[in-house]
Parts: C-alpha cells; structure tokens; sequence
C-alpha cells in the first residue's frame, strides 16, 4: 500500500522542533543518544502491515501503535450498551456525537429513552456541550482545568456583550473566528490603544502587547450550564456512578476480557474483537442475573410455604402459635 506525508511545510518543521527538543529531555532513557531515536508522528509514520493503527501519545505512557475503543454503559445494570473501535490519533471528544447518534438507534429499538450523558474530561468541549442540549441530554462533563470562564479581574457584560476592565473600560466584541487545527469556535474581545493610554495597570495588564485583546471559547453558556450541573448535588451522585460503573468495565475488558492487547490487523477485525468481549462480558451479566433471580424465587417459595404451615398451625394448635408470637 502507497504511502505519502500529508503534513504540510509548517507541520513537518513543527515536528523537526519537537525532534530536536525530544532528544535532549530523553538523555536519561536508553537508546536516547542513537542518532536514530526520534519523536514520532502520524504525519511522518505508519504501520506498513498495520495502516489503520495510529500512533497514541499519552502523559506518563509511551507513543506507541494503538486503537482507540469507545464503550457506552448504563449505570442502572452495568450493561454495555455500545462499543466501537476507532482511530487512535484523535480525542475522544471528536468521537462523542457519533457514539450518541448510534446509541440514540440500539436504546430506541429496545423502548429505552437517553436522559443523562455522564463521561470524563477527555470528553469535554464547547461542542459535545451544545451538540447534547440539542439532542435533549443532560450532560455531567468535567471540563478541562484550562477553562478559565474569563479573564480574572474582568466583569462580564450579558445584555451588551462586552467585558469591563478593572478600570472601568470597555473591551467590546469584534468577532467569531477559529483556531488551531481542531477549528475551534471562539469569540475575540478587543480594545484600541487610546483606551488603554495613561492606565496605571497598563504594562501589567497588556505586558508586551499594545492593545487588550481577549479570546474565549464561542459556547461560554453552554460550560456555564454544564459546570452549574456538575457541582450540584446531583452532579457530585453523577460522578460518583461514573467512576464505580464505566471505570470498573474497562478493567474487567482489558484484564479479564483479553482487551489488554488486539491481536488483529485491520480496524474492522480490532472492531469484532471488541463486540466479542463486550459480548463476553454482558452474558456473565445476563447469567449472573438469572440465578440471583432463581434464588429469589426459590427464597420467596419457601417463605410462601413457612406462612402456609403457620396458618395450618394457627388453625389447628392456636395457643402453641400465639405462645411462639408472643
């Protein structure tokens, strides 16, 4: 299969920067100083026997070949209810409307209506917020910690859309734009200069720049609404479920489940193995369920046959009975 780089000049001397960078902070790992070592990219790489594998950075992990695997579950019965093999060079963020597209259709066949979207961090953007309050969910999504809200010191103005310094001045709206690769949807306040001229916090607050300029991201009041959910009482119950149902099915699949390592080539075999194991995994649910509910049953039929001997006792023996009550 024929290979070209897709990154363009600038990416390809973004990576050459991080190359150079990347070897002197690994001069303490082995193999560091090989002229050979370097920082890897799927801009530059790929897996000749493996294309549809990515390549996965991760603080505190190693880059390696990966697939990424995407698992919906409910939290009433610990039941997965989607899973889904996917690229591994993209956030989980981008793959979040798909998942509630596809689960939407599977809920519905079986008479199940979504109400709540309960995910971590990594699932977190301006969005997956606004794409959930269109589609009627609630979402409990701890937002990243780089979102500020604002800048601090600086008063927002709803009705007029504008911030106010601390000095009183207005930075008013001057447009919608995007940025970075991901296009993210943002917002630009902006003041002029003569505004910010004889400001006694000018050089603190402007420091090498000429004029205040303030970006912040385009869906502030859907982070707003989202973060007024998330430190509710029912926010912190969210939480709390999250971690002692979703968390504990992703160490069940990769310890017990054979998750810890896909031993196929090709996305679409990653994908079976993926459904087998969850497959797996929901029949010892659906077993265990079974004979909790035989067990009930055999409980309730002997509770039933003690309350049968007891009316045959109290019709025929009533003194003994009354004396056992008493």
């Amino acid at each position: 299969m024929e290979k070209t780089i897709s990154a363009s000049s600038k990416e390809l001397q973004g990576i050459r920067s991080r190359n150079r960078r990347w070897q002197l902070d690994q001069d303490q790992r082995p193999g560091a100083g090989n002229k050979g070592s370097k920082y890897t990219s799927n801009k530059t790489h790929y897996s000749p026997t493996d294309p549809d594998a990515r390549i996965s950075v991760k603080p505190g992990k190693a880059g390696k070949l990966n697939y990424m695997s995407q698992l919906s579950v409910d939290t009433g019965h610990h039941v997965i209810t989607d899973i889904k093999a996917c690229h591994a060079d993209k956030k989980d963020n981008q793959y979040l409307p798909d998942i509630v597209e596809r689960l939407k259709e599977r809920l519905h066949k079986q008479g199940l209506i979504r109400r709540n979207c309960v995910a971590d961090t990594g699932y977190s953007s301006g969005e997956n917020y606004a794409f959930l309050e269109e589609k009627g969910l609630r979402s409990f999504i701890l937002p990243h910690v780089t979102y500020k809200g604002g800048p601090e010191g600086f008063v927002y103005n709803e009705e007029e859309d504008h911030y106010v310094c601390p000095q009183g001045k207005e930075i008013p709206f001057k447009k919608v734009f995007y940025e970075g690769h991901n296009k993210n949807k943002k917002k630009e306040y902006r003041a002029s200069k003569r505004i910010c001229l004889g400001c006694p916090i000018r050089s603190q607050c402007l420091k090498k720049s000429q004029e205040k300029r303030i970006t912040i991201t385009f869906y502030k009041e859907e982070y707003e609404r989202n973060n007024k959910r998330i430190n509710s009482k029912l926010g912190r119950y969210m939480k709390s479920k999250r971690q002692s149902t979703v968390e504990p099915v992703f160490g069940t699949l990769t310890q017990f489940m054979g998750l810890r390592k896909i031993n196929t080539i090709g996305i679409e075999q990653a994908n079976k193995m993926m459904h087998l194991s969850a497959m797996a995994y929901n029949l010892k649910k659906y077993l265990k369920f079974i004979s909790k509910s035989i067990k009930r049953d055999a409980k309730a039929q002997r509770y039933f046959k003690l309350i049968e001997n007891l009316t045959v006792r109290l019709q025929i023996r009533p003194l003994a009975v009354y004396n056992f009550y008493s």
